[in-house]
C-alpha cells in the first residue's frame, strides 16, 4: 500500500532539551529470595531518595538488569508515573560493566551520576558532589561516602596533584568512627577483616579554591563526566563485550587513574550504603525526609541481654571469631 500524506514530524525540531546531569541506577534482584529477600524494598528506598532529595533538574535513567517480574512490574509502575524519565529493560543479565557501559551510550546530560540499587541519597547529595566537579581541575569521579582503603587504589594521580597543587593537605586517621562503622555494617565486614584493610592507611583531606574533598572514590556510586566514562569504558570495552557479571569495575577505577584524572569524595557524606536489608537507623533517617521505609525483621534490634551482647561490637566480633576457629578445627578434623 503506497504511503497516504506527509509525516507531520518532518521538518519539525526536537523541543526536549536535556538537563545537565543523568541521574542512572543501575537494578538486578533475579528472585525475592535468600540474599534478594529484601531487595525490593533497598531499591525502592534507593529511588524514593533520589525523588525526595534532588531539587536540582536531572533526568532518572533506570537500567534493569535481568530482574524478576515484581521488580520490573514496580518498575514499570514507577514509569508510568512519570517518576523514572527512561526505563531500559534487559531480558538477561548483561554484567555491570556492559550496562554501565549502555547507561553511559544512553544518557542525555554531559554529566552521568551513576548509582546501584542500594544507595542513599541524602539531601544536598546533588549539589555537593557538581561542586567538587566544577572546582578541582580535570575531576574524573566524585562520590559521597568516604571509604578510607581506597587512597591506596585508583589514588596515584590524585595523590601527585594534591602534592604540586592542592592548596593545603591534610594526612592523618581523620575519617568519623561513625563512618566506619556504617561501612562495616552494611558492607558485611567484621572489625578484624577491616583493620586489616586499612592498616597503615591515612586519610588524605585536599583543599582548592576553599572547597575540601576527600581522595580517593568507589564505583558503587559516582558522579563522572560522560565523556570521562565513554573515553574509559569504550577502551576497556573495545571488543564489545565483558563476559564478567560484576567484575572489572576497579580496573575502570584504574584506567581512570593512570589517565590522570583526579577521583574525590565529597567532603561531607551525601550518601549511604543500604546493603541488603534495610534497619532501623535507615527506616528512621528516611522517615525524617519523609519517606516510609520499614526495617528488615532480621536487622531489628534484640531485646533484653542478647541485644546487649549483639550490640557491642568487640563481643560481636569475638564470637564471630570463635566460630571460625571452631569451624576450622572441625573442618581439619574432617581432613584427617
Amino acid at each position: 500500500m503506497p504511503r497516504i500524506g506527509i509525516n507531520p514530524s518532518r521538518n519539525q525540531n526536537v523541543s526536549y532539551s536535556p538537563p545537565r546531569v543523568t541521574v542512572a541506577v543501575l537494578v538486578y534482584a533475579p528472585h525475592q529470595a535468600g540474599y534478594f529477600q529484601h531487595r525490593m524494598d533497598v531499591t525502592r528506598l534507593t529511588l524514593e531518595s533520589i525523588l525526595t532529595n534532588t531539587e536540582e533538574p536531572y533526568e532518572l535513567l533506570v537500567f534493569d538488569n535481568g530482574s524478576c517480574p515484581e521488580m520490573v512490574a514496580y518498575l514499570q509502575g514507577l514509569f508510568a508515573q512519570g517518576k523514572i524519565d527512561r526505563l531500559v529493560l534487559s531480558a538477561q543479565n548483561i554484567g555491570k560493566l556492559n550496562a554501565l557501559y549502555r547507561i553511559a551510550q544512553l544518557a542525555s546530560g554531559s554529566v552521568i551520576a551513576y548509582s546501584d540499587d542500594d544507595v542513599y541519597h541524602l539531601k544536598g547529595w546533588l549539589p555537593a558532589h557538581l561542586e567538587v566537579l566544577d572546582t578541582f581541575p580535570n575531576v574524573g569521579a566524585v562520590t559521597g561516602f568516604y571509604i578510607r582503603q581506597r587512597v591506596v587504589m585508583s589514588s596515584d594521580s590524585t595523590l601527585a596533584w594534591a602534592k604540586s597543587s592542592a592548596d593545603a593537605v591534610e594526612r592523618g586517621l581523620l575519617m568519623p568512627r561513625k563512618w566506619e562503622e556504617e561501612y562495616m555494617d552494611n558492607s558485611g565486614r567484621t572489625e578484624e577483616r577491616y583493620q586489616s584493610e586499612v592498616a597503615g592507611v591515612e586519610d588524605v583531606v585536599v583543599s582548592y579554591h576553599g572547597l575540601k574533598a576527600w581522595v580517593s572514590a568507589h564505583h558503587f556510586e559516582m558522579l563522572a563526566p560522560k565523556k570521562v566514562l565513554l573515553e574509559v569504558l569504550g577502551e576497556m570495552l573495545v571488543e564489545g563485550w565483558s563476559d564478567q557479571l560484576m567484575g572489572r569495575m576497579v580496573e575502570m577505577d584504574d584506567r581512570m587513574d593512570a589517565k590522570g584524572y583526579l577521583r574525590l569524595t565529597t567532603y561531607a557524606q551525601t550518601m549511604r550504603l543500604l546493603g541488603n536489608a534495610l534497619d532501623e537507623e535507615v527506616a528512621a533517617l528516611a522517615a525524617r525526609d519523609g519517606i516510609h521505609a520499614e526495617a528488615a525483621a532480621s536487622a531489628k534490634p534484640r531485646s533484653g541481654l542478647l541485644r546487649r551482647i549483639t550490640g557491642n561490637r568487640k563481643i560481636r566480633n569475638g564470637i564471630q571469631g570463635l566460630i571460625n576457629w571452631l569451624y576450622g578445627l572441625l573442618h581439619q578434623s574432617g581432613r584427617e
